[in-house]
């Protein structure tokens, strides 16, 4: 075997020592010393707001599929309705409602929909559902406004 010049051994040798560093570094957990506990004001989400406030909706339905619109309040209530719809329910009970969001089927969301469905629950009983949830379902702390909309939101939605 052939030796290495020096210059090379030395570049080599520097190269591992600073793997090896590297390397033991990665079995320590980082320091928490100075870091604070994330809170929801950590986000302004500036972006989301604006959207709020000129009315559009967090993201736009596919064509042909408009989600019902909630019914019997302000436009302002009716933006955040649907921005709560939006980024609330969809995941499991889909834009218009049948269940069918990405997580519908792994958590039996009901198709909100059906018209067996919407004669055997009240207003009532779907606004505690929301306010304390259901089975998979996690409860919501929103305005009694918002609740009313999603409601309403709901029941526009029946036989569709």
């Amino acid at each position: 075997m052939k030796a290495l010049p020096s210059s090379h051994f030395y570049k080599y040798s520097a190269a591992f020592a600073l793997l090896a560093l590297a390397a033991a570094a990665c079995d320590r957990a980082p320091s928490s010393e100075g870091a604070r506990e994330w809170t929801p004001t950590d986000h302004d989400r500036i972006e989301e707001r604006g959207r709020l406030q000129a009315g559009i909706q967090a993201a736009p339905a596919p064509r042909g599929s408009a989600a019902p619109a909630a019914s019997g309040g302000s436009g302002g209530d009716d933006s955040v309705v649907e921005l709560t719809w939006q980024n609330q329910c969809v995941v499991c009970h889909g834009r218009t409602g049948h269940g069918d969001g990405p997580n519908g089927p792994m958590v039996r969301a009901p198709d909100l929909t059906r018209e067996e469905w919407q004669a055997k629950v009240t207003d009532a009983e779907i606004g505690a559902t929301i306010r304390t949830g259901k089975n998979q379902m996690p409860r919501f702390d929103l305005s009694d406004r918002v609740v009313a909309g999603l409601v309403s939101r709901i029941r526009a939605a029946r036989g569709r």
